[in-house]
C-alpha cells in the first residue's frame, strides 16, 4: 500500500512538506489569508486559509485513505513575545480543527524531536537552526532550492514522520 507523511511547521509563515511513497515529495508555504482584526482596531492578522487547506487534506485523503499520516509541530508559546504566540496558536487550532473534521491522524511534536535527527548535533539558536534547515533540505531536495523561504521545516518534519517516527 502506498503512504503519503505531511509534516507542517506550524504557523501562518510555516510550510508543508509532503513525503510519498508514489510521487514526487511536495513543498509549499502554508496558505495564509491576511483579513482585518476580529478586535475591531485598524489592524490586520494573517491567519490560516481553512478552505485551501481543507481541500489539499481532502485530495491527499482521497488518495490515501488510512495510509496519510500528518506530524504538525508544536506551537511556540512565549508570553514575551505575545502577538508572535497568538498568531501561533491561532494557526495551530485552525488547523487542528481542520485535521479533526476530516477525521485524520495527526501527530504533534515538538521542533526538538525532528532537528536531533536531522540537523546537525550541536545546532543551537534560531538562525543557526533555519540555516541549517535551509542546507540540509536544499540538499536532500534540490528542486526546492528556488522555493522563498528562509528554511524546509515543513518538508524535513515529513522526511522525520516517514523514517523514523510513524504513527502506524
Amino acid at each position: 500500500m502506498e503512504k503519503c507523511w505531511i509534516g507542517i511547521d506550524n504557523g501562518v509563515s510555516g510550510t508543508i512538506g509532503v513525503i510519498s511513497t508514489d510521487c514526487d515529495p511536495e513543498f509549499f508555504k502554508t496558505p495564509a489569508i491576511t483579513v482585518q482584526d476580529y478586535t475591531g482596531k485598524k489592524k490586520n492578522v494573517t491567519r490560516l486559509d481553512t478552505l485551501k487547506f481543507r481541500d489539499f487534506l481532502l485530495e491527499k485523503k482521497k488518495k490515501y485513505g488510512s495510509a496519510l499520516e500528518i506530524c504538525c509541530e508544536r506551537p511556540m508559546v512565549n508570553p514575551a513575545l505575545f502577538k508572535a504566540t497568538e498568531s501561533a496558536l491561532r494557526c495551530f487550532e485552525a488547523m487542528w480543527t481542520v485535521i479533526d473534521l476530516l477525521a485524520l491522524p495527526v501527530y504533534f511534536i515538538p521542533s526538538t524531536d525532528w532537528q536531533k535527527k536531522l540537523l546537525p548535533e550541536g545546532t543551537k539558536g534560531a538562525d543557526a537552526l533555519k540555516k541549517a534547515s535551509l542546507d540540509i533540505g536544499n540538499r536532500l531536495y534540490p528542486q526546492f532550492r528556488d522555493v522563498k523561504h528562509p528554511d524546509r521545516d515543513g518538508l524535513l518534519i515529513a522526511l522525520w514522520m516517514a523514517k523514523y517516527n510513524s504513527i502506524k
